[in-house]
Parts: C-alpha cells; structure tokens; sequence
C-alpha cells in the first residue's frame, strides 16, 4: 500500500465514532454489565472526547468479581446465551482465568482483524503456515488458524507434537511461515541443534511470534532469525479479552502497529489515569468496536507501551504506533534504587550478549527490590566470569544500575512452550 492508501488520522477517528455509537446502541440496553456502568444515557456519545470523559475504565479485577458473582460467564453479555457459538479462557499467568464467549459475528470481525496482521507479514495464499501451538482453551492462534484457512494458505497444527516431531514436519510439508511465541521458536532452534536436524533444509521464510514480548526486541529478533538461517521476523500481539489488536509495522522493526479501524486505543498514566502524549510511556487501554457479543470498553490492559513520536509512520499508516512493542506489564515493572526496569529491556541486552536463556531473580531487600540474573553459557568452554563481567558492564551502561549476573551451565535453566516465565520473586 502506498502512504495515499492510509485514511487520514481524521478520517479514523470519524470511523471510530461510527462504530463506537453502533456499538454502545448494542451494548447498553441487552448488557446487564454495561448497561449498570454506563447508565440509560451511556450511548448518547457525541464525541471521542466525550467517550474519554464521561465513560469509566474497566479492569480485570472488576470482571473476574463479575464472573464470580454471576457464574460461569459473568454478565458481559449483550446477548441470550443461544447466540454464542466460541468459548476461550485467559491463559491466567497473572491471576484467575477468565471465560470469554463470542458470537459468530464477533469472531468474525476478530478474524478481519488478523488479516491485517497476515498480510503486514508478507503472508499470501500461496503461504503454508505451521503453528506450533498446544491450541488449548485460550485463544493464542485458533484465529490465526481459522484465518489463514480462510485466506487460502494452507494451515498445519502443530498441537500434540514433541519439538523435533514439529521441526521434521516444518521440513518435510515446506512451510514457509512459523507461527509461536518467542521462546518457543528459539527452543526449537535449540532443539534442532541439540538432535543435529538442519534447519537450513527448512522452507521458513517468516516467523511470526505473538503471546510475550520478544517479537519486537532487537536482541531476541537477531537470536531467532540467526536460528532459523535469516528468516524475517514479525511481531503482533493481542489479548482473549479484547482480541487480536496489533500488528509487526513492515518497514520498522520493533514497532508494533494498533489496528485502529478495529479498536480505540489510549495511553495513560498508570497511577493518575490522565491521558499521556507522544513520546510517553504507559498503560495501553483498548475498546473493542466489532466484538459486540462480548466487549470491552475503556479496558486497562496492563500492557506498557511507549507512543512513538509522530503522526505518520514510515509505512504510510497514521495508526497508532507502539515503539518497541509491549515493554511489558504494569505488575511486572520492578523500580530498583529509582530506576524503571522493564523485563524487555533487559532480555534485549542479555541476547546482544549472545544468551540463550536467563532467568531474572527478584528479591526484597530490606523492603527494597534487587535483581539477580542467572544466565546459561552459550558454549561448553564459554569463560563464564569473562561473559558475566560483559553483560554486568552492558546492563549498567543501559540501566544505570550493578546488576549482578552468574553464570549456569547449558541447559540448567528451564524451558517454556508457551509463555515464558523468566522473572521470578523470591
């Protein structure tokens, strides 16, 4: 697409007005949820300005206390119950799972809205796509799936299958695009070097990574195109609650892209909820227009992201553009004597420095956090107090902070399919 193709930033937000009123006309009379927090006026919505004044945030906890309280789907529903066809549940890595239900026509437009993401990425028809993916309760990539069938491309589940059994069938049906998280496409990596298969016999041209920072750090993008022979890697991230919001920007790495036909996206301060301007970090707060059947509006993430400075991208798009992805989240930021560390930060330093696995210990000193990281050598006859020092010189030049590091044996750490769950507090 050229620069011309991209509505203009005023013709988006007219957009998202349009489907704001259509959506909150929906919600608050069938959305015992909505209709409670909104009020009988609450889809008399004039403006966007108006909708950031007079509309509440939601949060997690609120609807995981509404879910108790009206078991077992809560009562954000905008529909009777025979109109839901799709149930999914949060993965839970930060507390109690949450059950989500859609309608066919919300699944529908989440499935439009991983078109953007497919064809961000390069991916065609003439693609075959391998997820390697557990394809459990949680919504991960059955959109993804369900999508790229629809595109045309041909879609191999990977679920049920030991690491090298996914790399010999990556190999033998020639797929061209990977989709995983992160950590799983450098485990693979590992994996194909541990068992001596060639991964230059593969056909995988794209990895396309989602489900924890990674996709957009430089250091981790390097790691795992160097694993997979120079393969271009995408990044794109969503949530089960919200749906597939982002996709990887296809002229700037390490820039993620928020579909803003699809979403209304805000950046606030995550202790004032004031709204936070370009160059700014912050919590990420979505509202979905299309998931009528189960929406979330005004929505805290958790999400840290950082607004990048400008209204147009190199691409062309006037979207709203996350510099360096998801930096992480709200509750996984540690403050360590005054400084803000975010865990991408410190994967991207560890896997310039050659790391292939970390684990990043938090410890209260005298009520104070202290990290700790343990690092596995690369090599055999790495000379683990020389890498410790280099790493412990590049994270107080980044950081400002002595962050001591200690070297472990390979393969002493352990390894995620999923997400990874590197930052532990002791």
């Amino acid at each position: 697409m050229t620069a011309s193709s991209f509505p203009e930033r005023i013709q988006l937000e007219s957009t998202q007005l349009v489907k704001l009123q259509a959506l909150l006309a929906a919600v608050v009379p069938g959305n015992a949820f909505y209709s409670a927090r909104l009020g009988p006026s609450g889809s008399a919505i004039l403006s966007l300005e108006q909708f950031y004044e007079r509309v509440p945030f939601t949060n997690k906890h609120e609807l995981i206390e509404d879910q108790r309280a009206h078991p077992p789907y809560g009562s954000n529903l905008t529909f009777p119950l025979d109109r839901y066809t799709r149930f999914c549940q949060t993965s839970a890595t930060t507390g109690q799972p949450l059950r989500w239900l859609d309608t066919p026509e919300s699944w529908d437009w989440m499935l439009n809205n991983w078109t953007h993401v497919f064809r961000a990425a390069g991916v065609t028809a003439s693609d075959a796509i391998f997820f390697a993916f557990s394809f459990g309760p949680f919504l991960g990539f059955w959109l993804a799936f369900e999508e790229a069938t629809r595109m045309g491309c041909l879609a191999i589940p990977g679920g049920g299958m030991r690491s090298s059994a996914r790399l010999r069938t990556i190999i033998d049906t020639g797929a061209t695009v990977l989709c995983c998280t992160p950590t799983y496409a450098i485990r693979l990596g590992e994996v194909a070097a541990e068992e001596k298969i060639d991964l230059s016999a593969a056909k995988v041209r794209t990895v396309l990574v989602a489900g924890e920072a990674g996709g957009s750090i430089a250091g981790t993008r390097t790691h795992i195109k160097n694993l997979w022979h120079g393969a271009l890697v995408v990044d794109h991230h969503g949530m089960t609650e919200v749906g597939p919001v982002s996709y990887g920007c296809p002229v700037r790495p390490g820039v993620l892209h928020v579909i803003e036909s699809a979403y209304i996206a805000e950046v606030i301060d995550p202790e004032t909820g004031r709204a936070l301007g370009t160059g700014s970090t912050g919590e990420l707060v979505l509202t979905n227009l299309g998931r009528t059947g189960s929406p979330l509006i005004r929505f805290r993430t958790g999400d840290l992201v950082q607004r990048a400075v400008g209204s147009v991208c190199a691409c062309g798009t006037h979207e709203l553009a996350l510099e360096g992805g998801i930096l992480g989240r709200t509750d996984d930021m540690v403050v360590v004597r005054g400084v803000n560390v975010y865990p991408s930060a410190v994967e991207d330093i560890l896997r310039a420095g050659g790391v292939a696995e970390y684990r990043v210990e938090v410890r209260a000193h005298r009520t104070l956090p202290e990290l700790n990281i343990l690092v596995e050598l690369p090599r055999p006859n790495e000379d683990g107090k020389s890498l410790a020092h280099r790493l412990e010189a590049a994270l107080s030049g980044a950081l400002a902070l002595r962050i001591p590091v200690s070297c472990v044996p390979g393969g002493t750490l352990p390894r995620f399919e999923m997400k990874a769950q590197r930052w532990v507090r002791l």
